[in-house]
């Protein structure tokens, strides 16, 4: 019977492919490659292989007359700035043989070659690797050309990554006016729901089409004949390529296992991905600590503790950095799997469990506490491996998701959390009571530059004080869920538009006091220092965020059923909100097995438009979600940690005896959408052309 550990095992699979030809080569590898790699055993898989070194892929990076051997591994196109930095390395190196492993499919090749016909053989691989030849300066060299599609990361036993497309987003409004733009005015959208993927512009066809060929590969490789489902206008688009790839109507005639897979937008849902509401330990680390470099969804831990370095402002970059991706070590990875998917009590209990248990079978001096866990405390028990290097070394895994834990327990900007946490509550009964600019208005006060004389406002202290970061958090969250709010008279759309103008410029007020950009700002002004700063530039960002905030309300108006994320007061209960995942899964699960408009079969062909058909005079029976044994939830924007334990949760409840497993472009922080939303060239993915 198929399991989840066979999806979990393929990314693994693809990788002993590359290895198979990193002997004695020197590696050049894009930061997306490596990601994934980082998450099926990082450069150590590569070396024990037998690569002699691995490298930036970058123009500035070259290899001695003693290295003739270079495998490159890009997660891009071979076009454009691709072929320039290879051709770079090349010029620079004294190579021999060269061996280059691309994740595009090339088919994909072909389409961006403008070739719309099947051809035999590669051919666009093959002149390639004449050129390689070429730039080696001789065509009896040896140079290959293959594509491997090493673009998932086995996060957790129930969840894939696919950092190569970390940065494709759900479209939205604005998106919707640049697609128009460009039509005839007779041929304009209505509305995201009309786009298909024809309309979209090359490199974003590009893109999709890749998605599909790579969950393609991972079908193939594990017999998989899925049913696809869709929520949302992006995940329709995937969902079709994905139905009708011509390797995959192939496979679905002879693979033995059946699954289904929902294809859901991150639009549909913005309330829950920005909100912090998550009681998840993992999605607090996430927040709070520094994003490993290059790295989309890893953070930095600090080791120091583990050493006798004495703390200066200079010994962090002394001391090579830990992370959460732990796959060498059982126990580390069953920590990260209840961390991950367990309440954020339960995981600091648990990480103080493993401490004491592993301290203890190493018989160091542990002394036991009760009651409520401290960084003060698992940082104690931590330090007592300092003395011995073979307990440090067996149980470092551990020790790097302790430290996580005890970094983020301790962290100045934690009770901030604390702080969003309890306004979002305030913002959730108010708009059950009144109308949409009167709950807009209450985050006019917050509006105040930080340490200013006026900055403390009750519930608020300087240590939870909320920064530029929380506003635009609590902006994206109250505007997402702007159309629960009471109807408003006629003469709210001027009232609204004045208290915009007002919010425009108290934010810009408080970005332009800012003494340090945070990195969110950073992405989003394209300044890395308030010097660089000006106040135009500050008020066109904030000016062009309340135009995207707008649109964010209508994400959910084509659906039928699946309407709301949100619950009124009715009195005795207070209004909360309901995730979208949660509707989902309910409706998946429903023991009379409901037919829902909105979760719409996406895996048709002749026969379902047969069946379509007959059913306008006869009972015809249509896919299900819940008709396979493994589902599949494809997350289109970004999962977040507290999503992954819902679904463990309702599954367990609802359905025990379904596997569920989790594929998604992201592991999100609350502060990734903005990012996505406001900063991020949704319809000009870099993909290398």
């Amino acid at each position: 019977m198929l399991t989840t550990e066979s999806f979990t095992h393929f990314p693994v699979q693809m990788w002993e492919k590359v290895l198979s030809k990193v002997k004695k080569a020197v590696v050049f590898m894009d930061d997306k490659c490596a990601e994934a790699l980082h998450w099926c055993g990082g450069a150590a898989v590569l070396l024990e292989a037998g690569a002699r070194n691995l490298k930036e892929f970058s123009s500035f990076e070259a290899c001695a007359v003693n290295e003739p051997k270079a495998v490159f591994v890009v997660s891009t196109l071979l076009k454009g700035r691709t072929v320039d930095v290879i051709k770079d390395i090349i010029s620079l190196s004294h190579f021999q043989y060269c061996v280059v492993f691309t994740t595009v499919a090339h088919s994909v090749h072909l389409l961006a070659n403008n070739v719309t016909t099947e051809m035999e053989g590669s051919p666009v691989f093959e002149q390639f690797e004449e050129k390689l030849c070429e730039w080696m300066g001789n065509m009896n060299y040896t140079a290959e050309v293959l594509h491997v599609p090493v673009v998932f990361a086995p996060v957790s036993q129930q969840l894939l990554l696919t950092p190569a497309f970390a940065h494709l987003f759900p479209l939205l409004s604005p998106d919707l006016e640049s697609l128009n733009a460009k039509r005839p005015e007779k041929k304009r959208f209505g509305s995201l729901v009309d786009v298909d993927v024809h309309s979209l512009p090359v490199g974003l066809q590009l893109e999709i089409k890749s998605l599909a060929s790579a969950l393609n590969s991972l079908f193939e490789a594990t017999g998989t004949r899925e049913e696809s489902f869709a929520v949302g206008p992006m995940s329709r688009i995937i969902a079709g390529e994905l139905a009708n790839h011509p390797q995959a109507k192939n496979r679905r005639k002879i693979a033995p296992n059946k699954a289904s897979i929902i294809f859901v937008d991150r639009t549909m849902d913005l309330t829950g991905a920005v909100g912090h509401h998550g009681d998840n330990l993992v999605e607090k680390i996430l927040t709070v600590l520094k994003h490993l470099p290059g790295h989309v969804t890893d953070v930095q831990v600090d080791m120091l503790e583990l050493t006798s370095v004495q703390r200066t402002p200079h010994s962090q970059s002394t001391l090579a950095p830990g992370c959460l991706a732990q796959t060498q070590s059982p126990a580390a990875q069953s920590l990260w799997e209840a961390m991950l998917t367990n309440k954020h009590k339960e995981g600091v209990i648990e990480v103080r469990r493993q401490l004491v248990e592993t301290a203890s079978k190493e018989k160091l001096p542990i002394k036991m506490s009760m009651g409520r866990v401290t960084p003060e405390q698992l940082c104690s028990y931590m330090q007592l491996f300092r003395s011995s290097w073979g307990a440090l070394e067996s149980h470092c895994g551990v020790l790097q998701l302790g430290l996580a834990t005890a970094q983020t327990l301790g962290h100045p900007s934690l009770p901030r959390w604390d702080a969003c946490l309890a306004f979002e509550r305030l913002l959730l009964q108010a708009l059950g009571d009144s109308d949409f600019p009167v709950v807009l208005r209450q985050l006019l006060p917050l509006m105040k530059p930080r340490g200013g004389e006026d900055s403390t406002l009750g519930w608020r202290s300087r240590e939870d004080e909320c920064g530029p970061d929380e506003l635009i958090l609590l902006l994206v969250y109250l505007y997402s869920l702007a159309d629960e709010a009471q109807p408003a008279d006629q003469d709210t759309q001027g009232t609204l538009e004045k208290l915009e103008r007002e919010l425009i410029g108290a934010l810009t007020l408080v970005i332009t006091r800012e003494t340090e950009l945070s990195p969110l700002l950073q992405k989003l002004t394209g300044c890395a220092n308030p010097e660089e700063l000006t106040t135009e530039r500050a008020h066109a960002t904030v000016e062009g965020m309340f135009k995207t905030l707008r649109g964010l309300s209508h994400t959910r108006d084509h659906l039928k059923q699946l309407r709301s994320v949100y619950t009124p007061s009715d009195g005795v209960h207070q209004a909360t909100y309901r995730p979208f995942l949660r509707q989902i899964l309910e409706e998946v699960f429903h023991p009379e097995r409901l037919e829902c408009p909105d979760i719409e079969h996406m895996s048709g062909g002749l026969t379902d438009l047969l069946k379509t058909g007959f059913s306008m005079f006869m009972k015809v029976s249509r896919p299900h979600p819940s008709d396979n044994p493994l589902l599949f939830l494809f997350l289109v924007g970004g999962v977040t940690p507290s999503e992954l334990r819902l679904i463990k949760e309702i599954v367990s409840t609802d359905k025990p005896g379904t596997q569920v497993m989790v594929l998604s472009t992201r592991l999100l922080r609350p502060t990734d959408i903005p990012q996505l939303l406001f900063t991020t060239q949704r319809l000009l993915p870099d993909i290398g052309i």
